[in-house]
């Protein structure tokens, strides 16, 4: 019997998916992270007109008044980036669950929505499973750069997803995301948004007090003083005596002078990719790796034969509750290995970042109000847990990784850092990559 094609449950975007029906706060999100901080701050004054037009029934005229503030002149590129990269987490903090369940239970689905489609298909594509998308389309001029006009879209935006005749049942949750950019904690609606910008003066000063205490001043008062400015450390569980390998996950570039001032030592710690500027700033030494197994093998053997060494086998950031894949390298290196868990909270600025300014992150994460750490110290690693007792490398990778996520109630995954780069970015990470790939959504590794 011949198939029949399943027409498309069309859905809502805004008020409906998403509980808030404002998009003025994902316009505001796109004019910080696609352009800058003043064209967030003009979108911000704009926003008295913007609500009275919408109050005086003329929600068309204010969607555009917003669509020019935050994309005119912005390069079509950026756009898409921030939508990749930034808009789905906003998006998926304010998915309506019962809305979700509805639109999940049809194989085939098509989402409408009032925004630009380049701000939202990403989202429909990678994390609602949408075939379809339905909206505006943002015209863009010469040179690949948005004119801030839009114009509608005759047709809508087909994803590319096969075509069934049967019913699907309900899909239990929308695919989470992993993986974000973007400095905000939090979606700038109006009230939070002039809360950040009333903040970010007092921040940086805040920031540059943290600062110069912590690399000025004995390095056994960092931990008292954090708390006397604002901040907060806290340190469980024993360390064992000095000359063992500190692995830990990574949440932001301070993971390795957090373990070392809570230890109250000078430990190193191994880093890739980091500014120069982090470098002179850090008051413990940070190793660079270069990525070349045996140079990099060389190096970590050195410092470990003069005593401790703090390392991430993450290799990046992740800022939700999953463990990356962890690199087996360390395993190979030495059999004196203690597990550390970490986790940070930060409640206005992102201090990691995969497109933007990576010496810049250190001080959002001091210029945030109340930053807090928390370190935990887990048993050191038995014999028959490392290679040493027999076990390979990857095998203790894998050991470790599990200790660290249940202590810390995280889930692993087999995402890496290459997984990372290639969705936030479009390139692979390193150090060196000039010539951007082909971003595509990340897939586990097993």
């Amino acid at each position: 019997m011949a198939k029949v094609e399943e027409i498309p449950m069309k859905t809502t975007l805004e008020g409906t998916l998403l509980k808030d029906s404002d998009p003025f706060p994902y316009f505001m999100l796109v004019a910080l992270e696609a352009s800058s901080l003043l064209r967030f701050t003009i979108l911000l004054l704009l926003w008295p007109l913007i609500s009275l037009l919408r109050a005086a029934g003329r929600g068309g005229l204010a969607l555009r008044v917003m669509v020019f503030a935050a994309c005119a002149g912005v390069r079509e590129a950026e756009l898409a980036a921030v939508a990749r990269a930034v808009l789905p987490k906003f998006y998926f903090e304010d998915l309506d669950a019962a809305a979700w369940q509805r639109f999940s239970s049809r194989r085939r689905r098509a989402v409408v929505t009032a925004m630009p489609t380049i701000m939202a298909a990403w989202f429909a594509k990678a994390h609602l499973g949408a075939d379809q998308i339905f909206g505006p389309e943002l015209a863009i001029g010469r040179f690949g750069l948005a004119t801030g006009f839009l114009r509608e879209r005759a047709a809508p935006l087909d994803l590319g997803r096969s075509v069934s005749s049967t019913p699907a049942s309900n899909e239990a949750a929308p695919k989470p995301v992993i993986f974000h950019d973007g400095r905000l904690v939090r979606r700038p609606t109006a009230g939070s948004a002039l809360l950040v910008l009333l903040w970010i003066p007092l921040g940086i000063a805040l920031a540059l007090v943290r600062m110069a205490a912590a690399t000025l001043g004995p390095f056994h008062w960092i931990r008292p003083m954090a708390r006397i400015f604002g901040g907060e450390l806290t340190v469980r569980g024993k360390p064992p005596p000095t000359g063992v390998l500190f692995v830990c996950n990574h949440r932001t570039v301070m993971d390795g002078i957090t373990i070392a001032a809570s230890l109250r030592r000078r430990i190193p710690s191994v880093t890739y990719s980091v500014s120069r500027l982090t470098e002179i700033l850090s008051p413990v030494k940070l190793l660079g790796l270069t990525r070349e197994r045996e140079a990099d093998a060389k190096m970590i053997k050195a410092a470990l034969s003069m005593g401790d060494l703090v390392m991430c086998p993450e290799g990046t950031t992740c800022r939700e509750p999953f463990l990356l894949r962890f690199s087996m390298l360390f395993a190979e290196l030495t059999d004196r290995i203690v597990p550390v868990a970490v986790d940070c909270r930060v409640g206005m600025f992102h201090p990691t970042t995969a497109r933007g300014w990576k010496a810049m992150d250190v001080f959002f994460f001091l210029m945030n109000p109340r930053p807090a750490y928390e370190i935990t110290f887990l048993d050191q690693l038995p014999m028959e847990e490392t290679c040493a007792g027999g076990k390979r490398p990857q095998e203790v990778a894998n050991y470790v990784q599990g200790v660290i996520a249940d202590a810390l109630g995280f889930e692993r995954s087999g995402y890496t850092r290459r997984d990372k780069y290639m969705l936030l970015a479009g390139n692979e990470g390193l150090v060196s990559a000039a010539k951007p790939c082909t971003p595509g959504y990340p897939r586990i590794r097993t």
